[in-house]
């Protein structure tokens, strides 16, 4: 016989179910005679309408016509009930995309998951109704208890299901406005025309469930978006909500929609953005048509199959803009964004572009893992920017994925570089087999090569018959002796072969610069020859220099005979590469250095300067690019390895 008080809290929840389904109705008339007439011998099966796990979740229409959805295993109390009319549901790393008219507010909401993907083996403390295992009739959840609110059941949770959970919100403006076609767009000269920023509201209280520019101000915080981005985050035991709002604008000036995506996660921000540390974008250099640009280390580590492994994937894609078209002004943090507006995508549809060439390289600081991108088919004398995005789980995935936590990709902050002057005679040359450490601009004849590949091989060839004579050379110095019998205790003939390859590299294969370049660290070369066109320098021009074999031809005949570029600028080697040469090789080889004071010092050899770290590159040596701000200007000693070539003289 059931007690009194065992018998009045049966009552007390069987009249709290006045509003099931018609199919859970019938049920429960048969249960609740059977409760009444003393019959407790109840098995799980009985109880279809209590058992709300999630393969049995169905969707329970009130009086009203309001649908109810009971998936109650994977919440806790504080995510139940119904999502308010006209409000989204997000899915944790699943990006929603929609559109949002001008003066209008899109409002979603995310029920905030018990665990996250990094705690999937913590024990799920999602609250759920469920039968008492000691086979009472009491109904009971986990850590509270039934009851009636708004006549459906909900579960409210007890404080240990109330943990604080962060929240990372994040959005991306992929569509905005444009200006109608008689409205001038560029910067500066009408800002009014440049599409305001979409503004993101959040609510975590059940009485703003609708966060938006009119919604009461101390139940909500907002952030308008950055250059088409957003990141907020924020902690809270319950639901959290989200209003995308799009400002007002002007029908005379602006034309069309805004489009986003939204999306949350406990794990990570789906999308994001570093626009304030230095950016991780190397330019390398550029001839008139094509630009070659590299990123910093993809990692530290000296373990081999850690860098081989990163080696496998490129983990970034690139944008390029032309500096001077604004179109991608609003979203140049937006990934979709640029999608939409930049005027070059490395990738289309998940696939690398024909007008952009991708890989991964170890040259340059470390020897460590980097992505290069080359990118062709630009404009002559023009300024760009470009901007990396990393794509989610280290590029083994692309940027929108579903599920994968940061799957909407990470922007970095832009990289300017530029492009050199028309019919100029410089050509970016990389990936060369012998010179492995060598890329940059060289001086270059297109009626000679049908492109840089060719001219790479001819450069290349050279260097490495030099390298020949000069192996012989050092074949008969006795490196193996013993270290009493040796010609330097800190150096040995290993050293000496690296730093000549280095040298040789460097000045076999010149860095080259346009001859309407005016900085004073460039040094004229075969001004006396004919441009690949077939014309020459203006003779007032070419009076300014010196009538001497150091502004008449280039540094080796080579070049002159086999390439025949013409005038040109050279980005002398710097003058380190000499002097470390000496050190490293034997005394017997009769290697010396011109001093800064001596006659051909400042025609042979640069300076390292402050102007590195502005993005020149004041003198040529293995690795080097345009480094800017507070990025390292390039690899210093010991990294370098460096050499001289012409055994016996003072090399100039």
């Amino acid at each position: 016989m059931l007690s009194t008080s065992r018998m009045a809290a049966l009552v007390a929840l069987l009249l709290s179910l006045p509003r099931m389904t018609a199919t859970v109705a019938a049920d429960s008339d048969s249960l609740i005679a059977r409760l009444l007439h003393g019959d407790f011998s109840v098995d799980s099966n009985t109880l279809p309408s209590l058992h709300l796990d999630a393969e049995q979740q169905h969707d329970d229409s009130d009086a009203e016509g309001n649908t109810y959805l009971s998936s109650f295993s994977a919440f806790a109390r504080s995510l139940m009930g119904r999502a308010p009319a006209g409000v989204e549901s997000l899915t944790s790393n699943v990006a929603t995309q929609l559109n949002v008219v001008a003066g209008s507010t899109q409002v979603f909401v995310y029920e905030v998951p018990s665990n996250s993907k990094k705690n999937k083996g913590k024990k799920d403390e999602a609250g759920e109704l469920r039968r008492r295992e000691d086979g009472d009739a009491e109904v009971e959840g986990s850590d509270g208890v039934a009851v009636e609110r708004s006549g459906t059941v909900e579960f409210v949770a007890s404080e240990h299901n109330k943990t604080s959970r962060i929240v990372y919100l994040s959005a991306n403006t992929c569509i905005q406005p444009q200006p109608v076609a008689n409205v001038s767009r560029v910067p500066g000269a009408n800002s009014s025309v440049e599409a305001p920023q979409l503004t993101m509201y959040v609510s975590t209280s059940s009485a703003n469930t609708s966060p938006g520019p009119k919604a009461n101000a101390n139940e909500q915080t907002w952030q308008t978006f950055t250059e088409g981005a957003v990141m907020l985050s924020v902690n809270t035991t319950g639901d959290v909500y989200i209003g995308i709002s799009a400002p007002n604008v002007s029908s005379t000036q602006m034309t069309g929609i805004y489009n986003f995506e939204v999306a949350a996660s406990v794990d990570e921000f789906y999308h994001s953005y570093d626009n304030q540390s230095d950016a991780n974008l190397i330019w390398v250099d550029s001839d008139a048509y094509a630009s070659l640009l590299i990123t910093h280390n993809l990692t530290d580590s000296t373990d081999v199959a850690t860098d081989d492994s990163v080696m496998e994937r490129p983990p970034y894609v690139m944008f390029a803009q032309n500096a001077n078209d604004s179109s991608i002004n609003g979203v140049r943090l937006s990934y979709c964004g640029l999608q939409t507006y930049a005027q070059i995508a490395a990738t289309k549809n998940g696939k690398f572009t024909s007008i952009v060439t991708t890989s991964m390289t170890r040259r340059g600081q470390g020897n460590l893992p980097k992505q290069q991108f080359y990118f062709s088919g630009l404009n002559a004398s023009t300024d760009y920017i470009g901007i990396l995005a990393e794509l989610p789980n280290n590029g083994t995935e692309q940027a929108g994925t579903s599920g994968v936590a940061g799957g909407g990709g990470h922007i970095s902050r832009a990289t300017s570089f530029s492009t050199k002057a028309a019919n100029g005679n410089c050509e970016v040359v990389f990936n060369l087999t012998f010179c492995n450490e060598t890329a940059y601009a060289v001086p270059s004849n297109p009626t000679r090569f049908a492109n840089a590949s060719l001219l790479a091989q001819e450069y290349d060839q050279y260097a490495s018959d030099m390298f020949a004579v000069f192996e012989k050379v050092l074949a008969q110095i006795p490196c193996e002796a013993p270290s009493t019998q040796r010609y330097s205790l800190a150096r040995n003939c290993t050293h000496c072969s690296a730093a000549y390859k280095n040298w040789l590299c460097s000045v076999a294969i010149p860095r080259c610069a346009d001859f309407s370049e005016t900085e004073a660290w460039l040094q004229p070369r075969a001004i006396s020859g004919s441009f690949p066109n077939g014309t020459y320098l203006d003779p007032a021009m070419a009076s300014l220099y010196p009538n001497s074999s150091a502004y008449n031809s280039s540094r080796n005949p080579f070049i002159d005979s086999n390439v025949a570029p013409g005038p040109y600028k050279e980005v002398l080697p710097c003058e380190d590469l000499c002097y470390n040469l000496a050190q490293s090789c034997p005394a017997s080889l009769g290697l010396s250095c011109p001093t800064r004071s001596s006659y051909g010092f400042n025609t042979s050899y640069g300076l390292r300067t402050g102007a590195d770290n502005n993005g020149a590159v004041t003198c040529n040596y293995p690795g080097s690019a345009h480094f800017y701000s507070a990025a390292p200007s390039g690899p210093r000693l010991p990294w370098l390895a460096f050499a001289l070539a012409v055994l016996g003289f003072v090399m100039i």
